[in-house]
């Protein structure tokens, strides 16, 4: 029979003596022998030992394990019987030595050196603890900060983690506990460390930790522990350690959910995840301290109370009050930053509107400036001015978003290009103006051409009427939002740039956290009770999915969206930092916490990418036309917003009534619908349909009733929230009474018996007050203008420019166009249409795609337009280019050759002719379903397959 425990062991450290043990993943081997020696030899194990595991890590960092018949095969060792203990011993020794010739090479004769290259990447394959880190004060709150950051980033492999010596490093203010039994301590314990090992693990902590048994019974049936009883004399052994070291020992709940009951959440979401026995969750809810005290009953009382209510008050009582992110917002700092806005703005007023400044112009301009130098943002102002005056530069227009279009500063600033006062005339050559404000003009664009009653120069027509409150609050105290829309392909320049302006360690992206949507956690529900067999009502799997919903997924970082740390503070002052979605190639670093929490704290840079400002650029480099000079009342675009004439086809050539299809806001079927309802003829009109159409609760069942019923006209209805506030002011309601109504109304809190007395006493009408109460979300007028403004150019381009429009649209949608389908005709194309709009809703979002696609080719063709088909030698990689027989599409535009295949085609076709199929698959580095596409679109027609010639074709 086996020999005894004590009797085997014995035997074998004599047979080991003083020789250098060698095991793969010996610090487990080892772990037992040093246990089971103290436990039945009464002695220490001292054996020197290599790790052929770490040895393989540090010295073949590329394999995609390091398993020991993993490293075999890369070494070609002969493996044997893998799992047989003599042949894997051998192969660990001949793995051993392989490495030792590695070493050697590199100069490395002595075993101590193998501890200093182990080091290097060490915390990538050690097995990482659990730890508890709280922050006591200020000091320990950055320390913490930074922690999380280090193992987020420098530290992080597949999980965060962080080497010993930074936790030393940063101690100061935190405390340090032991953890659950992922812990080092609980580890060791379970291993059977010997007392001495034990003491000096656990004098690490500030405090130790233990947990209720159910916590833990996971380890009885995972064979790490044969019964509660040997659990509880785990906790026991802690308590004995916290006793003898003078270490407060705390009980802790683990706490992932508050009630019992909740455990079932958590069960399905890791069911869903596919974690593996999700079903048998332990109870980690929040227990009273009664219950704590009744989970440790095999302590003394004396012990159940020191580490259910005493310990844990000592925690508490050494931690001060201290707040996880600042209460003051501390905005990026730009010396003189006041008076250069103050500077640049009368600067360009006066260049527009002569000096002496008009009154209204002045009155707003001090207006403005009084709030946004008085609150201390005239830095974001300017901030906002350098990165759209580096894009101009650059030649890229910049679309504004939100709000900043109601801040006449921001316009004299050049950050925006929408003009707030009221609509008026102005000469560019006397500076005469003109104001009308008695806000029957709800777009300068829209006043007759004048001439200068001064000096007989055309009159410019500007001005849309919008309240600087809508921007900055009635007060003028709240942080102003300057979101700014850029080329797609330009941001990330202007990401660079802000880097530039402040420095890589003071600009950081907004991190967001991504939580559980409804509908994942519906389909989680669903699939848990199938794979279960069970039945529930719809009010359970309300329940369960509601309870599900919220739940933290994932994290990532805002699409454009920069948070700037002002140059006297740092980052970990605010946040940790981390990769989004702890993707080390991501590129940028992003704010740990959500940006929401930070609002109001540091300044959020939104530096957004947007199609329109790249579709302008490629309008503007192919007609040579200014954007900036299209006359925004130009008859013929404004036209095509309630007709198809001005494109010079019919309503049933072209397949629609109107001519927007593919006009940024004004394409979609839903917007299209609002514009043949309402037929607008002014730019003010398109203003209305803007925000109506981004609005909640504004057009369906509001505004769109009214009209069609004739209860009010269309140039009345509410459209966006400054709608609101000029409409009473202009009936004489106090301006302070309506911005609170506009406000509470365009938040979706409708209007309040107070506000409807103030309304009815001004003659508002009963239609007026209803529409206000059905309105859940309410569009801001100048963000609705400079979508409009940027619409009407690219309109313009379409009507008078057609070529280079539907070369620049296409080229914008290279990866959606079939290239394949559209050669095939308009006929053809009709019919693939008919298909996707009989699926309805049942359609994919790519079918969707392509059928807006159809109906813009089917409208070019119709207007003389031809498209050409795919040539290997004169297309493009992904722009459309136009020719002198139509438009050429690119090689991009074939499905399944994708934008990487049609550079490299590109390339390779620029280097000279292709001699066969053959040579263009090797020069341009194909697969066989890429030539496959190309040989289905006739572009190797007449192509041999081969370079090598038959004896008989000669």
């Amino acid at each position: 029979g086996a020999p005894e425990t004590a009797a085997a062991l014995d035997k074998f450290l004599k047979f080991a003596g003083n020789a250098v043990l060698i095991a793969h993943n010996a610090e487990f081997d080892m772990g037992f022998i040093r246990a089971k020696t103290a436990r039945y030899l009464n002695r220490a194990a001292q054996s020197t030992y290599v790790d052929t595991l770490a040895l393989a890590r540090t010295l073949w960092p590329h394999l995609r394990n390091h398993k020991l018949d993993t490293v075999a095969g890369h070494l070609e060792i002969t493996l044997g019987q893998h799992h047989r203990a003599a042949d894997d011993a051998a192969t660990c020794g001949a793995i051993f030595l392989k490495g030792m010739e590695v070493l050697s090479a590199r100069g490395l004769e002595r075993l101590q050196s193998l501890n200093g290259i182990a080091q290097e990447r060490a915390h990538e394959f050690q097995k990482p603890y659990h730890i508890i880190l709280l922050a006591k004060n200020q000091t320990g709150l950055e320390n913490l900060y930074k922690l999380v950051s280090l193992s987020h980033t420098e530290y992080f492999f597949r999980t965060p983690r962080l080497p010993r010596h930074l936790i030393k490093q940063y101690h100061e203010g935190l405390l340090i506990g032991s953890a659950c039994e992922s812990g080092e301590l609980f580890r060791a314990i379970v291993r059977g460390t010997d007392h001495a090992r034990l003491e000096s693990i656990a004098s690490f902590y500030d405090y130790l930790e233990i947990q209720p048994l159910g916590n833990n019974e996971f380890m009885i049936r995972a064979g790490e522990a044969s019964s509660r009883e040997e659990l509880a004399d785990f906790n026991k052994q802690i308590v004995k350690l916290g006793q003898r070291l003078g270490k407060p020992v705390v009980a802790t709940g683990d706490v992932h959910f508050i009630n019992p009951e909740d455990e079932v959440y958590r069960r399905i979401i890791q069911s869903g995840q596919g974690y593996e026995g999700s079903d048998a969750q332990a109870p980690l809810y929040m227990r009273t301290t009664a219950e704590m005290l009744a989970e440790f009953d095999y302590l003394t009382p004396e012990e159940q109370r020191w580490v259910v209510i005493d310990c844990p008050n000592r925690i508490v009582d050494a931690i001060d009050d201290i707040k996880p992110v600042p209460d003051e917002f501390c905005p990026p700092i730009i010396e003189g930053s006041d008076e250069e806005i103050r500077q640049m703005a009368y600067d360009r007023a006066v260049q527009l509107y002569g000096d002496p400044l008009p009154a209204i112009v002045s009155d707003r301009i001090e207006w403005e400036l009084q709030s946004i130098i008085g609150h201390g943002y005239a830095v974001l102002y300017l901030i906002a001015h350098k990165l759209v005056k580096k894009s101009l530069d650059d030649g890229y227009l910049v679309g504004s978003r939100g709000s900043v279009g109601s801040s006449l500063i921001a316009t004299l600033c050049g950050i925006t290009e929408v003009n707030p006062l009221p609509a008026h005339y102005l000469c560019e050559d006397c500076h005469y103006s003109e104001f009308m404000e008695s806000g029957s003009i709800g777009s300068g664009v829209d006043l007759p051409a004048k001439d200068c009653p001064k000096c007989g120069q055309p009159l410019v027509k500007d001005g849309h009427d919008i309240h600087f409150a809508t921007f900055m609050g009635f007060e003028g105290d709240k942080e102003p939002d300057i979101d700014l829309n850029f080329s797609g392909e330009y941001q990330p320049v202007v990401h660079r740039y802000t880097e530039e302006l402040f420095g890589k360690d003071y600009v950081f992206r907004a991190g967001t956290i991504t939580t559980l949507a409804e509908k994942t956690a519906f389909g989680f529900v669903k699939a848990y009770l199938e794979e279960h067999g069970t039945h529930a009502r719809r009010a359970e799997i309300n329940r369960l999915v509601k309870g599900c919903t919220g739940v933290k997924r994932s994290t990532g970082q805002h699409p454009g969206g920069m948070m700037v740390v002002p140059p006297n503070r740092n980052i970990h002052q605010f946040s940790p930092v981390q990769y989004p979605a702890n993707d080390k190639n991501a590129g940028w670093i992003t704010t740990h916490f959500d940006y929401h929490s930070l609002s109001g704290r540091l300044v959020k840079l939104d530096i957004l990418g947007h199609d329109d400002p790249t579709v302008i650029k490629m309008l503007h480099d192919l007609t040579g036309i200014d954007p900036r000079s299209v006359p925004l009342d130009d008859p013929d675009t404004m036209r095509i917003f309630s007709s198809v004439e001005p494109l010079g086809v019919t309503a049933e050539e072209s397949g629609t009534n109107l001519g927007t299809l593919a006009v940024p806001e004004f394409g979609t079927s839903f917007v299209r619908q609002m514009l043949e309802d309402t037929k607008p003829t002014t730019f003010s009109e398109l203003i209305k349909i803007s925000g109506l159409s981004h609005g909640t609760g504004v057009w369906l069942g509001n505004a769109q009733e009214l009209v069609r019923s004739g209860q009010a006209k269309f140039a009345d209805v509410i459209s966006a929230r400054d709608d609101i506030m000029n409409h009473l002011i202009y009936l004489g309601v106090k301006p302070k009474t309506a911005f609170k109504i506009m406000e509470s109304v365009r938040k979706g809190r409708g209007v309040s018996d107070e506000d409807e007395a103030v309304m009815r006493q001004a003659d508002v009408p009963d239609w007026y007050i209803e529409s206000c109460r059905k309105i859940s979300y309410l569009f801001p007028k100048a963000h609705a203008t400079a979508y409009v403004m940027m619409s009407f150019r690219i309109a313009y381009f379409k009507v008078h420019y057609p070529e280079a429009f539907y070369a620049t649209y296409f080229t914008v949608r290279a990866n959606e166009f079939d290239a394949d389908m559209v050669s095939k005709g308009a006929d053809f194309l009709r019919s693939e249409l008919r298909k996707i709009q009989a699926k309805g809703k049942e359609a994919t979002g790519k079918e969707e795609n392509l059928a807006t696609i159809i109906e813009v080719v089917i409208e070019a063709i119709a207007r003389g337009i031809k498209f050409l088909k795919v040539d290997i030698y004169k297309s493009d990689a992904r722009k459309f280019l136009i020719t002198t027989e139509g438009l050429l599409p690119p090689l991009s535009s074939l499905q399944g050759l994708g934008e990487n295949a049609a550079q490299q085609l590109a390339e390779a076709a620029a280097q000279g002719e292709f001699m066969s199929v053959e040579d263009l698959k090797t020069r341009a580095r194909l697969s066989s379903a890429v030539i496959d596409t190309l040989k289905r679109h006739g572009c190797l027609q007449g192509m041999p397959d081969s370079d090598q010639l038959s004896l008989f074709a000669v």
